[in-house]
């Protein structure tokens, strides 16, 4: 079983200085209010057992299973294809105004090239087949806890984007 976890609230304080410009930004950390979030999330009854905790490689997520880690006394392995959204799929950072701009267009069209034409930003069929991609290494473990992000969650839930610290499971019957 899968349970796939938002990251907690981020501190994007920072943002567009020091080491935080451009991509930069995904090393932004949580903040006291996101570790909380998920230190409470670490304590719901569905983690216990836990034996596997997959994390993103961006800070938010990496911290988010640091604390999941350590309350639930599981192991950590980072994979790089549980990342955020791209606003552009070719791994061309875009700056922050087109990159806000292809996220307004991904949210009218529902996450999909709605009209046929393809996009530059990755449409909710490619986060999802990148997502399943990662999950299906790891089926063979009983309870896999995932620390990832709000939108690569919404690939695989039927579009349901959930809460920073939000827990959601994921129906096993996903890689039929």
């Amino acid at each position: 079983m899968f349970y796939l976890i938002r990251h907690g609230s981020t501190d994007y304080s920072q943002r567009n200085t020091k080491i935080y410009q451009g991509f930069g930004v995904n090393l932004a950390p949580l903040s006291a209010k996101g570790a909380e979030e998920i230190r409470q999330t670490a304590k719901d009854s569905r983690l216990a057992g836990t034996s596997l905790i997959l994390s993103s490689p961006y800070t938010r997520a990496l911290q988010t299973a640091a604390i999941q880690s350590k309350e639930l006394q599981a192991e950590i392995v980072v994979e790089t294809d549980l990342h955020e959204w791209m606003a552009n799929k070719n791994y061309i950072y875009e700056t922050d105004k087109i990159a806000e701009n292809s996220y307004h267009e991904f949210a009218a069209m529902g996450g999909n090239y709605a009209d046929g034409k393809e996009r530059d930003w990755e449409d909710l069929a490619a986060m999802r087949k990148r997502m399943l991609r990662v999950l299906k290494k790891y089926r063979s473990y009983d309870k896999v806890a995932v620390a990832c992000h709000g939108m690569i969650i919404q690939s695989v839930c039927h579009g349901y984007h959930p809460a920073n610290g939000e827990i959601v499971e994921l129906d096993p019957d996903i890689f039929r």
